[in-house]
């Protein structure tokens, strides 16, 4: 099967590699040069336009910073679907909108291909291993015949019900990952504040019941003071406004969803729209002028970098 990969930045140029890596034939295409060229000398083949790509393919993939993005991508003059037939299929991977995918997929339908959203969770360094969880909404035949691919990219591959489920169950879960690094933000200052180690806290929660995947990692780059998860406040912001429109929509009255929501608007408006999310944590830093430091952390995650279980504290 010939694929097409579009969208090669944090996240999708990961796991267009670990598809190179394993001598997929691999065809890309993205806004930035830099990137092109790079798989060029990779080995992939570089189309002039998502027609082309997705002429030439048997798999479009997608993986783009806003539902926005996609749109544009699928939709603009020389899109994605002028180059659609039978059979063809379209892999949604950004976290985008269910709505806009229904409805997107419903022109991919229109020409025949079939649409397919699959939103991956886990963080940029478990792509770059092909280690991060993936969510598969849509036809499970289609879903079956595919899983070869996503089974390269990712380690926890989920089908998870019609198009559309996918992207809900990923909003969902970044909301959850979201509140989870306020709390920490929270935790760790109480730790600090009260004279605690935060070596020694860090390895506390670990093996306690407030254990969890933020905890594990984002906390380690926290304490290092790079704060480098590559994941962004506005990228926060997107997905959060998603779960909010949701509960909207369904007329749930949230109330934790709303509060943490201000709370990262007012981290981007105080470190910036790119500033990496896990700098969320500095408001409370600034405000009782302290700094989350500890020793032995890395400045950033791969999946061999993490610190190792029972390092000496």
């Amino acid at each position: 099967m010939k694929v097409g990969f579009i969208g090669l930045g944090n996240v999708g140029g990961k796991l267009a590699g670990s598809l190179l890596r394993n001598k997929f034939k691999l065809t890309v295409i993205d806004l930035d040069n830099r990137l092109k060229k790079k798989f060029s000398e990779l080995g992939a083949s570089v189309a002039k336009s998502p027609k082309e790509l997705a002429k030439e393919v048997d798999l479009i993939i997608t993986c783009l910073p806003s539902p926005k993005a996609c749109s544009e991508v699928m939709e603009s003059k020389n899109g994605i679907i002028e180059g659609l037939s039978k059979n063809k299929i379209w892999l949604e991977m950004s976290t985008t909108d269910n709505i806009e995918i229904k409805r997107i997929g419903k022109l991919v339908k229109e020409t025949g291909a079939i649409p397919l959203d699959a939103p991956v969770s886990g963080g940029c360094h478990r792509a770059a291993t092909g280690n991060i969880s993936i969510f598969v909404g849509g036809e499970k035949n289609t879903f079956n015949k595919i899983l070869p691919i996503l089974t390269v990219m990712g380690k926890e591959i989920l089908h998870t019900g019609e198009l559309g489920s996918a992207s809900i169950l990923k909003v969902i879960t970044n909301y959850l990952a979201s509140v989870n690094l306020v709390s920490i933000g929270e935790a760790l200052t109480v730790a600090k504040k009260s004279g605690m180690n935060l070596k020694t806290t860090y390895e506390a929660i670990k093996i306690s019941s407030g254990n969890s995947f933020v905890h594990e990692t984002e906390s380690q780059v926290i304490l290092n003071g790079s704060y480098n998860i590559s994941f962004t406040m506005d990228l926060v912001l997107k997905d959060m406004g998603l779960f909010n429109d949701l509960s909207i929509k369904n007329n749930i009255p949230l109330e934790l969803s709303p509060l943490v929501l201000n709370i990262f608007k007012e981290g981007q408006q105080k470190y910036g729209s790119r500033a990496w999310s896990s700098m969320i944590v500095k408001r409370l830093e600034d405000a009782c002028n302290i700094n989350l430091r500890a020793e032995g952390f890395p400045s950033e995650l791969t999946d061999s970098g993490l610190v190792e279980k029972g390092h000496e504290v």
